[in-house]
Parts: structure tokens; C-alpha cells; sequence
């Protein structure tokens, strides 16, 4: 089947750009000399992190329980969730999953950790957990290298709570000295720190320079190597996805309809969209349910109904989540139709 057979909205992949993301991502980390970990909520796609395991990844992030379900489903073996996990019905889940794949956590709290340990005593099961640090991303942690050594103490000796070490996000210079300090203070009260896991796109050479022993990586694989700033800065030798629309509407001068609205792209500030690959000059200026909205005015091609037009989305992992498949494309062809699994899995 070639591309312009497919019922539109639709988001499709350039396999080419995608396998080539990934290998760059992992030749640079095997360079460094650093362990990559890859994040699959950019995705949510198992026979992706297949491919990125294939790579060299030695495991996965997932951010959520139910998106770790879904790899776990899938045959992945090691599987890390940066995050708090709270609730006696998440716990559950989670110690279940840890009976089949290697599980990790973080936690920045002994009520979260006592959590852990009261589920793994319903099962008898046991999970591993990383300690979470707030080294600038002011998001969760804890706030020093003494509340993490005070909250190890607390923890270490909890039943079926095994602590491996610490995290952080994102890998940052300046983030060293508390690292530093924490793995000293943990290995002075006898604690081993088997992991120092840093993250980010971009960051893996930090990551690599302040002492971590992994650095999380999710992002690149829509963006390349680097971060997408805005509408300009996407492009498509380093960019894969696209979402490919139908013209169904050119009700004036200067104006495009497109069948894409909020339902198929994500909007992410302060520049909203993406940008179209056919005509770079058109901006979508705004978006119905199931509408967008094309100023087409510095184009001096005339539109009409029926065209497609493809459009590289800002916020590749956004977007992602809003579609229930996913076409690979080599040049023109159809080559593959992937489900993307862990849509929606927020749990």
C-alpha cells in the first residue's frame, strides 16, 4: 500500500529517520561509555523499544503502571518507573509485574516506600526502588543529600523494598556536588548505591560526567539529538513523525481546512502545531475539535479540496497519544502498522 491509499488523519513514521535516531542515540551513548535507558512514553510502542533494546538499551521507562503492563505484555525484562507510585491498587499491579520483569521505582518519601513494603508483605513479592533527588528540576525529590540519607535509613530495612540507589532529572553540571555528596553519605552508613541513574535527551554526556551509572533518554527518537525550540526548528532529516491530513474545506482567500483539529494534534506552548512539510510557508493558526485551521496566505499554491497535506507535529509524544495506530513508511510504502499499546494508559 502506498501513503496516499490512507484514510486520513493518520500519524506515520519515516522508518529510515526513525532507525537512524535510534542508532546515533546509541552509538553516542556506547561512546560515552554510559548505559542508555531509553523512555517509551515518547512512544508507547512495544515493537519500538524492541528495536531500542536491539540498539543497545539495556531496559526501558515507563512513567505510568499500566504503560509498564504493556511492555511487560511484550516480553520487556527491565523496566524502570521514575515515579511515586502510591495507592494500595498501583502497588499491586506493580508487584505483580515484578514476579516477571525486573521492576524499579522511585520514591522520595517513607510514606511511599511503607507503601510499597505493605503491598509486597500481601504477596510476598519485592521491588527495587531508587531514591528520587530534586536536583533543579523542581519537580519531585528530595530536597538535599541529608533528607536523602535520612530517608534511606528509613527504608532500607523495610521488607520487600530492596533500595538499589538514586535518581534524578534532569542530568545537570551543576546537580555533581549533590550527587556526590549522597552517594558518600549513603555509603558511609553502609548503604550500597549500585545506581546513579540520571535523564534527558540531549543530557547523556552530563549524565556521564557527574557520575551516573544510566542516563534516560525517551525524546530523541521523534527529534533527533536534539530538543525541538519551536515551529522552525522541526525538520524533517531528524524528525520521523507526521501527521497526514485531507484539505476538506477552502472556504475563502487565504484560508485551509484541513480534517485534523485538537482530537488528532497536540498544541504545545508557545507554538502551537507543527509545520507542513508540502508547503513550509502555511501555518495553522488554530484548531476546532476536528478542524484545523490553515492561513495559507503567503502560499502561491492554490489549494483545493481533496489535497493531503502532512504535517511534522510539535510534541512528537503528545501527539502520539492521541492516535490508536501508527503507519511506518519507507519512501512512499506502507511497511508496517503498529498499535500504539500504551495510549492512554495514565494508571
Amino acid at each position: 500500500m502506498r501513503i496516499d491509499e490512507l484514510d486520513t488523519p493518520v500519524l506515520d513514521c519515516d522508518l529510515d529517520v526513525l532507525e537512524r535516531n535510534i542508532q546515533q542515540t546509541a552509538d553516542l551513548c556506547r561512546r560515552l561509555g554510559i548505559p542508555l535507558r531509553v523512555h517509551s512514553k515518547s512512544h508507547k510502542i512495544p515493537e519500538i523499544a524492541h528495536w531500542q533494546m536491539d540498539a543497545g538499551a539495556t531496559g526501558i521507562c515507563c512513567q505510568k503502571v499500566g504503560e509498564a503492563e504493556v511492555m511487560v505484555a511484550a516480553g520487556i525484562r527491565d523496566i524502570l518507573i521514575p515515579y511515586n507510585i502510591v495507592g494500595a491498587a498501583k502497588v499491586d499491579r506493580l508487584l505483580r509485574l515484578a514476579r516477571r520483569a525486573t521492576m524499579t521505582v522511585a520514591v522520595d518519601s517513607l510514606e511511599t516506600a511503607q507503601g510499597l513494603s505493605a503491598g509486597a508483605a500481601q504477596i510476598a513479592g519485592r521491588v527495587r526502588v531508587l531514591i528520587e533527588l530534586d536536583t533543579g528540576g523542581r519537580r519531585c525529590g528530595v530536597q538535599s543529600p541529608a533528607a536523602a540519607q535520612d530517608l534511606a535509613r528509613q527504608i532500607v530495612g523495610l521488607p520487600g523494598v530492596d533500595l538499589q540507589g538514586v535518581l534524578t532529572y534532569p542530568s545537570r553540571r551543576e546537580a555533581k556536588p549533590f550527587l556526590d555528596e549522597t552517594v558518600a553519605r549513603l555509603r558511609q552508613d553502609g548503604i550500597a548505591v549500585h545506581v546513579v541513574s540520571g535523564g534527558g535527551t540531549g543530557h547523556e554526556a552530563i549524565s556521564q560526567e557527574i557520575g551516573c551509572t544510566e542516563t534516560r533518554s525517551g525524546s530523541y527518537i521523534w527529534e533527533g539529538l536534539t530538543r525541538v525550540h519551536g515551529r522552525d526548528d522541526l525538520d524533517s532529516n531528524r524528525c520521523p513523525l507526521r501527521v497526514v491530513t485531507t484539505v476538506v474545506s477552502v472556504p475563502a482567500p487565504g484560508r485551509v481546512i484541513v480534517d485534523g483539529g485538537m482530537k488528532t494534534f497536540t498544541s504545545y506552548p508557545p507554538i502551537p502545531y507543527g509545520l507542513c512539510l508540502e508547503y513550509p510557508e502555511l501555518h495553522i493558526v488554530g484548531m476546532s475539535v476536528e478542524h484545523g485551521h490553515i492561513d495559507s496566505r503567503a502560499s502561491t499554491h492554490r489549494f483545493r479540496v481533496g489535497e493531503r497535506l502532512s504535517f511534522i507535529p510539535l510534541h512528537g509524544g503528545l501527539t502520539t497519544n492521541l492516535h490508536d495506530k501508527m503507519v511506518g513508511v519507507r519512501g512512499e510504502q506502507v511497511e508496517v502498522v503498529w498499535e500504539v499499546a500504551g495510549r492512554g494508559k495514565i494508571r
